[in-house]
């Protein structure tokens, strides 16, 4: 049952971080003014980020149950750790910096230095590319 729920938490997390980043997320940008499909776009981004939180804590603790501390030695959990680290990151520190530019948004938003909308969506998605190739690199790993 263990191994079973690993696999299904896999396709979840990683196949949804593909699903949403590739096809739902330029779907709803195509198909509806920016600011619903932005709006629409950040729930599914937290659902997704909720999602990981779960399966990444239980991947956690399945690795390192199933091999101890060698888990430690395998790619594998190091993998785990990393697209972790990339959802906390932009679950907690992030998205909720988004959340509160959005309500002033403009043009001022931006400022001399930065640290606007357009910002913080290109840190986000940075963290997503990575957390998602993380996610591929995991499941070619994880075939072998």
């Amino acid at each position: 049952m263990a191994n079973g729920l690993k696999s299904l938490l896999t396709v979840l997390w990683i196949g949804g971080l593909w699903i949403v980043g590739v096809l739902v997320a330029p779907i709803l940008f195509k198909s509806l003014d920016a600011r619903l499909a932005g709006n629409v776009a950040g729930q599914i981004f937290r659902g997704i980020g909720w999602l990981g939180i779960v399966a990444g804590a239980y991947l956690l603790v399945y690795w390192l149950w199933a091999e101890g501390l060698r888990a430690f030695k395998e790619a594998k959990l190091w993998l785990v750790i990393g697209m972790l680290v990339c959802t906390l990151i932009n679950q907690f520190a992030v998205f909720p910096i988004i959340a509160g530019i959005k309500p002033g948004l403009s043009q001022a938003a931006t400022g001399v230095f930065g640290g606007g909308l357009e910002q913080w969506h290109t840190i986000s998605s940075l963290i997503y590319l990575v957390q998602a190739l993380f996610g591929a690199f995991y499941v070619w790993r994880d075939a072998r």
